[in-house]
């Protein structure tokens, strides 16, 4: 069972206990799991590239580009509306997001110059991408099939999901020398140690490290 199952279980039976027979609080003796330390799988720039390459169709293209160019969770995307995109600004408002906060991130020119082809062809009304109903946002599901299509098609066999985009958001910028207190604006993290995870993710300064075993002369 993983550690969050098993604190759950725990707090449950604290609850019954405490709330539902009145038992009085007190300190339970029991040993709780500690949480798994994971880091997020991140596409390379090559790859992130391979898999918009493929992605022929306009709109499916643009909603994968929405999630990396500026690090938009599954639900933003679907959630965005027209009157979210501020050209005149280069950016891009997201409502009540996680937290029920909002915030601006970056809009990309080269998002931007593919949107205007895509707002040409499809005239969505009001949600950024529509479904078949217009005025009708776009179904998560329906982003997964397209994410999982463009996967599929470059080969990529390591557990991605379409939030693997806004990791690799995140750790490009970092490695491209982007302050992570900016990073963590554009996320949309109440903290920085959400945002900080990626300093563990990123490669920069590997070449730079030479190991211990090139050292040897073993041949």
């Amino acid at each position: 069972m993983s550690a969050s199952y098993q604190n759950q279980s725990i707090n449950a039976i604290k609850f019954y206990y405490e709330r539902v027979l009145g038992g009085q609080r007190k300190i339970y003796t029991v040993d709780r799991p500690r949480m798994e330390k994971t880091l997020p799988e991140v596409f390379s720039e090559k790859e992130v590239a391979d898999l918009l390459r493929v992605t022929e169709n306009v709109k499916h293209k643009c909603i994968l580009m929405a999630s990396y160019s500026a690090g938009l969770r599954l639900s933003e995307i679907v959630n965005l509306k027209l009157k979210d995109i501020d050209s005149k600004r280069m950016q891009i408002r997201i409502e009540q997001a996680k937290g029920k906060k909002d915030r601006y991130t970056i809009l990309s020119p080269k998002f931007l110059e593919l949107l205007r082809k895509y707002f040409i062809e499809y005239k969505p009304k009001e949600y950024l991408f529509e479904g078949p109903l217009p005025g009708n946002k776009y179904s998560p599901s329906s982003v997964q099939m397209i994410f999982k299509e463009a996967v599929r098609k470059v080969g990529i066999t390591k557990k991605v999901t379409v939030h693997t985009l806004r990791h690799s958001f995140a750790t490009h910028l970092l490695e491209s020398g982007t302050d992570l207190r900016y990073i963590q604006s554009l996320l949309g993290h109440e903290s920085t140690k959400t945002t900080e995870v990626y300093t563990h993710v990123t490669t920069k300064g590997f070449d730079q490290i030479k190991s211990p075993l090139d050292k040897l002369d073993i041949f």
